[in-house]
């Protein structure tokens, strides 16, 4: 088991945090870290979203501290410290959507291997959402699961959707898929948009501590996903939305000022959900577990009530 850098100071997460590298089952270098501090309720197995990386949450692994939970997050391959996939180190990629279930099931026997306090839980935030459901539908031993913003969908204009399907399309075809999407940029969201024009979250405080990381650990950042990534994604959210939801009980947080993922998928999801819940947050962005202070506490403690009843 070898340590990997933490970033403790900018993550202001619980005590006693460390992160390691791991290995997946086709070889590829992951990053996963972890908060303990005497939990004893249970373990949050966190999936993050596309662009994101483990510091992003010290703060939510307080918060599940706070209320009893371990927390374990990965950095998903071809981001944050984990090994990246193309030598244009900021285009976000992934040969296929698939390959993230090798990450899930490395971050699962680590957190075994850890002795991380049982049972596990579930929170999934944007394409970790994506990634959350494949897993629940394969047998993630989860008693219960929270999606924040879930990309059961990406959200496009009517007229736009079929010229991305055709374009990447095409260049999965000709071999060209490894360019960046038309309109995305090398430089990392947070460090070229503004709070005034950011879809992420409306709390300054939070903005900045997105802003601070990014500046200080610059390596952790990621630009503007790949045409590959981009069919992928689009691909395995079809793929998805003809499956039938599991068993799994579960609520699903989502900001009624959400641009980011295709509310409309998440809405017909959630309502064929036996045992899942739909939480529509009045006035929230995209990242409901980085919104003003009132926001997190109502999703935090929704989410660990949900945990609490199923021990």
């Amino acid at each position: 088991m070898r340590y990997a850098p933490l970033h403790s100071d900018l993550a202001e997460g619980p005590d006693a945090g460390a992160a390691h590298w791991l290995r997946t089952t086709d070889n590829r270098q992951i990053r996963v870290g972890h908060w303990v501090s005497d939990a004893d309720r249970g373990t949050v197995l966190l999936f993050p979203g596309r662009t994101e990386y483990i510091e992003k949450y010290g703060r939510a692994a307080a918060d599940f501290r706070a209320r009893g939970y371990a927390t374990i997050a990965v950095d998903w391959r071809g981001q944050g410290l984990a090994e990246r996939l193309l030598p244009a180190r900021a285009t976000g990629h992934v040969g296929t959507f698939a390959d993230y279930q090798k990450d899930v099931a490395a971050m699962l026997t680590h957190a075994r291997d850890l002795g991380l306090p049982k049972p596990f839980y579930l929170v999934a935030h944007s394409m970790g959402g994506a990634i959350g459901l494949r897993a629940l539908i394969e047998g993630l031993p989860v008693r219960a699961a929270m999606f924040s913003a879930p990309m059961w969908g990406i959200q496009m204009s009517a007229t736009l959707r079929p010229a991305a399907w055709a374009l990447a399309t095409l260049a999965r075809k000709v071999g060209l898929d490894t360019g960046m999407a038309p309109g995305q940029k090398v430089e990392s969201y947070v460090n070229r948009m503004t709070l005034e024009t950011n879809e992420l979250t409306s709390d300054p405080e939070m903005y900045d501590y997105m802003i601070r990381q990014l500046t200080k650990a610059p390596d952790l950042g990621l630009g503007g996903p790949s045409l590959r990534w981009l069919y992928e994604a689009m691909a395995e959210s079809r793929h998805l939305a003809r499956l039938t939801s599991p068993r799994t009980p579960c609520v699903t947080h989502l900001g009624t000022a959400e641009t980011i993922v295709d509310t409309d998928r998440v809405r017909a999801r959630m309502d064929r959900w036996t045992g899942g819940t739909l939480e529509e947050i009045e006035g929230a962005k995209h990242e409901v577990m980085m919104e003003s202070p009132q926001i997190r506490a109502r999703v935090f403690d929704t989410t660990c009530a949900l945990f609490d009843a199923h021990p």
